[in-house]
C-alpha cells in the first residue's frame, strides 16, 4: 500500500509522537564520541596485528548504510573463511532475510523474488567501541517497534553515555535531534517532539585481526562439508563455473601482465574499485566512498567497468560521504522487477547480470516493465457515483479549534486518580510513578500537581497527570487522547491535514484480481499553502507535490466499507500530514498519514498496486487504529 516509508538513522526519523518529556536534570554540553571507522575497500581488510570489530553494513534507498545484525555479520564471516568469492544466504541465519543473498564478489545484496540490489560494505569498529561490546541504541518507530541506530550513530551515543553526559547533540553528524539520557529519550530539535530511545545488551559483533585467508576459486574443488542444496544456494553455484571463466577471460584481455590481485585478500581488495572521482577530505568516520559502495584503497590499480550496480537512488550522498561519479560508456543493468512469476528467473538473470557486468561485459537482459499508473481514458458520462456513498466530493478547510474544554477538562475526563501509584516507570517521562513528574517546573497547569497519577478508563495504563497534560498540549489539542502505550484512543482523533479536496467515483474497468467489479476512483487535491499553528513550522510556506493523487479501490461491499471510511478520515484529517518525506528528503511537504493507498491501477510492481488480496483488511486495520472503525459509519 502506499504510505511514507520509515526512516531512522537509515533515513531520517521524521517527527516523533508526542511524549517522552524532558529531563529533570539540567542539561550540560556533550561531547560527540569519535567512532574508530577504518577506510576499506572491497571487502576490506584491518591493519595488520591490529584486532578490529566487522560490520556488514548495506546502502538503502536514502544514502545511509544500515548495519546487519550480529548474528547476521558473524554468519557473513564464516561464509567469507570458507569462500571469500561466493555467496551468503542470509535466510540461514534470519528468516525474516530469506529472500536475500550476498555476492561477496561484486560486494551487492540481492533480493531474488525482485531483483533488486544494493551494495554492501564490510567495516571496521575499534573493539572497546558499541559494536565490540554488543551494544545497540535504538529508537521507537510509530509501530512500536525499536530500530537500530546506525553504527556510526551508535558508537557516539555509547561514547557520551560513558562519559555520563546528560545529552547529546547529533546536529555535527547531519541530524537534528537531541538525545537525553536522563529520560532516554530523542528530541527533534525543529519540532520539540520526542522519540523513546533504549540500550540494548546484544551478540558481539565478530573480532578479525591481520590480513584475511586467501579466497577458493570457482568452482570451489574440494569442500570440507556437505555443500548446501537450497534452492538459493543450488541458483547461485548454477552461474559460477561459466561466470568465473569469463572474468578471467576478460581480465587477461585488459591486463595480459597483471598480478591477479583478485585471488587474494593480502593487501588489496577482492575486486578493485571502479573509475571514480573522489574527492578529498571525506567526513569523520567515512572513507573516500567510491561507486558501488566500495572503498578504494591506496595503490591499486582500477579496471574499467566495475562496480558499475549503482542505481539512482543509492547514488545520492548521505551528507557525510563524497559523492562517486559512475564511469561513462558503461552498460546499466537493469534488474530491478524483472518479468517472472517466480523468485528463480530474477535471481538467475540478476545474478548471472552482476557477474557479467563486473567483468565490464555488456549486460541486458531485460528492461524492466513500467508500472500502470492510470486506468485507460474515462469519459464523463462514463463516470458514475457510487452506489450506497452520498455525494462525489468533500472538502475540508482550516481547522476549527474546539473552545468548550481545556486541556485540563480534556484530561480529566478519561481518567482516574490514583492514589497508590505502582513503583513503576511513567513511560511519558520516565520517572518512576511514586514521584513527581519530569514535567515538574517546565509546566503547572490548572492546579495540577506534578505528583498526582491517573489511569485511563478503558486500557487502565497510568501515568503523571502532568505528563499527559503535555502530551496532550504538545499534539492537536482537538479534545481526544491517546494512550501512548497501547494507542487506545480516547474521543475523536483528528489529524492536521492541510486544506484540500476528495473526489470519488466509479469507472467502468476492473482492477486486476476483482475483474468481476468496477472500480473506484479516489482524486485527493491538495494545494501548496501556509503552515498553521498545528503544524511543525507555523507560518512557513508548505509544498504538496505529486496532486491530485489518484487512489483506487475495488467496487464491492468491502470496497464501498474502505470508502466511506477514508471519507470520515478524511473529514478528521487524518489522510495526510506535513511533515518531511523519506522518498525525496524534502521538508515542510504534505505526506501520507499512516493510511495506506493503493496508487497504481493496472499492475503492482511498486507494491502500491494490485492484485493484493490483503490490502482491504489491512487498510480496515489502519482506519481502527486511527479512531475510524465501522462503528463510526452506525453514528
Amino acid at each position: 500500500g502506499r504510505r511514507e516509508p520509515r526512516g531512522g538513522f537509515g533515513g531520517a526519523p521524521g517527527d516523533p509522537r508526542p511524549g517522552a518529556g524532558p529531563s529533570r536534570r539540567p542539561p550540560g554540553m556533550a561531547r560527540q564520541g569519535s567512532g574508530a571507522m577504518l577506510a576499506s575497500g572491497g571487502l576490506g581488510f584491518p591493519p595488520q596485528n591490529l584486532a578490529r570489530v566487522v560490520v556488514w553494513e548495506w546502502l538503502n534507498e536514502h544514502g545511509r548504510w544500515r548495519p546487519y545484525s550480529a548474528a547476521v555479520c558473524h554468519h557473513i564471516e564464516n561464509v567469507l573463511k570458507e569462500d571469500a568469492r561466493g555467496s551468503v544466504v542470509l535466510g540461514q541465519v534470519d528468516v525474516q532475510l530469506a529472500p536475500y543473498i550476498i555476492d561477496l564478489q561484486s560486494m551487492h545484496q540481492f533480493r531474488q523474488d525482485t531483483g533488486t540490489m544494493r551494495p554492501v560494505r564490510r567495516n571496521f569498529y575499534d573493539p572497546s567501541s558499541a559494536p565490540g561490546k554488543g551494544i545497540v541504541w535504538e529508537w521507537e518507530n510509530d509501530n512500536s517497534s525499536w530500530t537500530p541506530y546506525d553504527m556510526d550513530i551508535c558508537i557516539t551515543i555509547q561514547n557520551a553515555y560513558e562519559k555520563q553526559h546528560p545529552w547529546l547533540d547529533l546536529s555535527s553528524l547531519g541530524f537534528c535531534y537531541l538525545i537525553y539520557f536522563s529520560s532516554m529519550s530523542q528530541m527533534n530539535r525543529q519540532t520539540q517532539r520526542r522519540r523513546r530511545l533504549r540500550r540494548r545488551m546484544d551478540l558481539a559483533y565478530p573480532l578479525t585481526m591481520g590480513s584475511i585467508p586467501k579466497s577458493q576459486s570457482w568452482p570451489v574443488g574440494t569442500s570440507t562439508g556437505t555443500p548446501c542444496s537450497c534452492p538459493q544456494c543450488l541458483l547461485v553455484n548454477s552461474t559460477r563455473a561459466a561466470s568465473n571463466a569469463i572474468l578471467a577471460s576478460q581480465r587477461r584481455k585488459l591486463y595480459p601482465g597483471a598480478v591477479r590481485q583478485s585471488s587474494t585478500f593480502a593487501g588489496t581488495a577482492l575486486w578493485p574499485a571502479g573509475t571514480a572521482a573522489v574527492t578529498g577530505g571525506a567526513a569523520k568516520g567515512e572513507g573516500l566512498r567510491v561507486s558501488g559502495g566500495a572503498f578504494a584503497p591506496g595503490g591499486v590499480a582500477p579496471l574499467p567497468g566495475l562496480n558499475n550496480l549503482n542505481r539512482p537512488g543509492t547514488q545520492r550522498g548521505s551528507g557525510l560521504g563524497t559523492r562517486a561519479t559512475v564511469p561513462p560508456g558503461v552498460p546499466a543493468l537493469p534488474v530491478k522487477n524483472l518479468n517472472g512469476t517466480g523468485p528463480v528467473h530474477p535471481a538467475l538473470a540478476g545474478m548471472t547480470g552482476i557477474l557479467m557486468c563486473a567483468a565490464g561485459l555488456p549486460v541486458c537482459l531485460t528492461r524492466a516493465p513500467k508500472p500502470i499508473l492510470h486506468p485507460p481514458p474515462v469519459s464523463k458520462s462514463d463516470i458514475k457515483p457510487v452506489p450506497g456513498v452520498n455525494g462525489i466530493c468533500r472538502k475540508t478547510k482550516k481547522k476549527h479549534l474546539k473552545k468548550s474544554k481545556t486541556p485540563e477538562d480534556v484530561v480529566r475526563r478519561y481518567i482516574q486518580k490514583v492514589k497508590n501509584p505502582p513503583d513503576e516507570d511513567c513511560t511519558i517521562c520516565m520517572e518512576r510513578l511514586v514521584t513527581s513528574s519530569g514535567y515538574e517546573g517546565v509546566l503547572r497547569r490548572g492546579g495540577i500537581k506534578p505528583e498526582l497519577v491517573g489511569k485511563l478508563g478503558k486500557c487502565g495504563h497510568m501515568y503523571h497527570l502532568l505528563c499527559l497534560l503535555a502530551m496532550y498540549n504538545n499534539g492537536n489539542k482537538d479534545g481526544s487522547l491517546q494512550c501512548p502505550t497501547c494507542k487506545a484512543i480516547y474521543g475523536e482523533k483528528t489529524g492536521t491535514q492541510p486544506p484540500g479536496k476528495m473526489e470519488f467515483h466509479l469507472i467502468p474497468h476492473s482492477l486486476p484480481g476483482y475483474t468481476d467489479s468496477k472500480t473506484i476512483r479516489i482524486v485527493y487535491d491538495i494545494p501548496t499553502g501556509i503552515q498553521g499553528p498545528e503544524h511543525p513550522n507555523p507560518g512557513k510556506k508548505f509544498t504538496a507535490r505529486g496532486f491530485p493523487r489518484h487512489c483506487y479501490l475495488p467496487d464491492n461491499e468491502k470496497g464501498r466499507k474502505v470508502l466511506k471510511l477514508l471519507i470520515v478520515a478524511w473529514d478528521r484529517r487524518l489522510i495526510f500530514t506535513i511533515g518531511t518525506s523519506n522518498t525525496t528528503g524534502e521538508s515542510d511537504t504534505v505526506v501520507w498519514n499512516e493510511i495506506h493507498h493503493k496508487t497504481e491501477f493496472g499492475s503492482n510492481l511498486t507494491g502500491h498496486g494490485y492484485p493484493d488480496p490483503n490490502y482491504l483488511d489491512n487498510v480496515l486495520a489502519e482506519l481502527l487504529a486511527q479512531g475510524v472503525s465501522e462503528a463510526t459509519l452506525k453514528d
